[in-house]
């Protein structure tokens, strides 16, 4: 008896999602809680399993298409394959079989069927259209997985030395046209939304990381055995933005229509760029949380966007922002408001620099901080003096621990 298979439910800030990859095709064998598909949403990729041991006996849904919360992709057979099935599986090795030999006709390398058949149809088309063997390519998606663009990208490699590199027209320009991932295109509309509807502002201060690299030197290793998680400089950022967010309820608001919302609670999104684009996901309650869990929790979400394992509930809500563009080895920028919230802290490189200190001139490690704020929410007054407190609770970082 044929059953249904359905794309997941999607949380009410998700309308719809795309047909990602198929994993398997109609006829063949899956087993119980094996993915079989996958479906990219704006925030995340999610995956859809095998209700049970069996095959897939249709698709309905195919590569590239929107599917809504719910909707039906495809039917699945439970139990032994069918010999329906069987014969759509040999037509399927027949048509790879009959593409390779036909590339082999063309003295091009010839495709090794298995290797062929473990891609999605898209990749498999491309590498029997190429005659590039699976073996040969380097997967960038989930799990190694092989997308059509890694089989372009391997025709243009240059080729190896031993073998004639191909000729190029002087002069010639080579470009390429990829569709923008549907997280791409919704980050692309939130950071054009923020510039267009809010009043955004950014005022800039500088902090001397002196003292919280010291005090992460002296404790790093004693932190990292009883803990069991590495003492890095965003947790400090963490604990000394939820201090000032304290004193600043207006910095920790957000705006929803003519209403003014002041949250009674801070949590905190980090910025982490991962392969299929910006996300940030949230550290709930930081206000509760010591410097151990707020490391712990940031090194889960950056091993979980690594590997695309990140919830649509790992990045839903937030009432302030932190991103460090300093990893990338940025000395200044402009962060832009993740709305609805009204303000974003933008971290930045550390930089060795001359500094007057008591009319000496000292080399200090410094970095530059940027706030941007919405000016229809917070004052620059607000937007300064939080920034302030966040410099002077870095520079003397003894204050968040003994809470003064």
């Amino acid at each position: 008896m044929a059953t249904e298979i359905k794309a997941p439910v999607f949380p009410e800030s998700v309308a719809d999602g795309t047909i990602a990859t198929w994993h398997k095709q109609p006829g063949e064998a899956v087993s119980r809680d094996e993915v079989i598909c996958d479906i990219e949403t704006d925030k995340v990729v999610l995956e859809v399993v095998a209700p049970a041991d069996g095959t897939i006996s249709a698709i309905i849904k195919n590569e590239g298409d929107t599917v809504l919360s719910s909707e039906v992709i495809a039917t699945f057979e439970e139990g032994a394959v069918s010999g329906a099935t069987q014969t759509q599986a040999v037509q399927s090795e027949e048509k790879v079989e009959q593409a390779a030999s036909q590339t082999q006709a063309g003295n091009a390398p010839v495709v090794e069927r298995a290797q062929v058949q473990d891609q999605a149809p898209a990749v498999r088309k491309a590498l029997t259209e190429t005659g590039i063997a699976a073996a040969d390519v380097d997967g960038t998606g989930r799990g190694g997985r092989i997308t059509k663009e890694d089989v372009a990208n391997h025709q243009t490699k240059p080729a190896a030395a031993a073998v004639t590199p191909l000729s190029v027209a002087v002069g010639e320009r080579i470009e390429k046209r990829v569709p923008m991932t549907r997280l791409r295109k919704r980050v692309a509309e939130r950071l054009l939304a923020a510039t267009q509807q809010t009043a955004m502002l950014t005022t800039f201060n500088e902090v001397n990381m002196k003292p919280v690299m010291e005090m992460r030197k002296q404790y790093k290793d004693a932190f990292e055995k009883r803990h069991g998680a590495r003492l890095g400089f965003m947790s400090f950022f963490v604990k000394a933005v939820t201090e000032a967010l304290k004193r600043y309820p207006a910095v920790n608001a957000s705006i929803d229509g003519d209403d003014i919302v002041y949250h009674g609670y801070y949590d905190i999104g980090v910025a982490v760029s991962s392969d299929r684009g910006l996300v940030v996901p949230v550290l709930r309650n930081t206000d509760r949380m010591n410097y151990a869990e707020v490391e712990s929790g940031i090194g889960a979400y950056a091993a979980k966007a690594r590997e695309g394992k990140l919830a649509i509930e790992d990045m839903t809500g937030g009432t302030f922002t932190i991103t460090n563009g300093g990893t990338f080895g940025s000395l200044l920028s402009t962060p832009i408001l993740n709305q609805p919230q009204t303000a974003i802290l933008g971290m930045h490189k550390i930089q060795e620099r001359p500094m007057a200190v008591n009319g000496q001139v000292e080399i200090l490690p410094m970095m530059y901080l940027a706030l941007s704020y919405d000016h229809r929410m917070i004052d620059g007054k607000e937007a300064v003096g939080f920034l302030v407190t966040v410099k002077e609770l870095l520079e003397e970082p003894a204050k968040l621990i003994l809470d003064l």
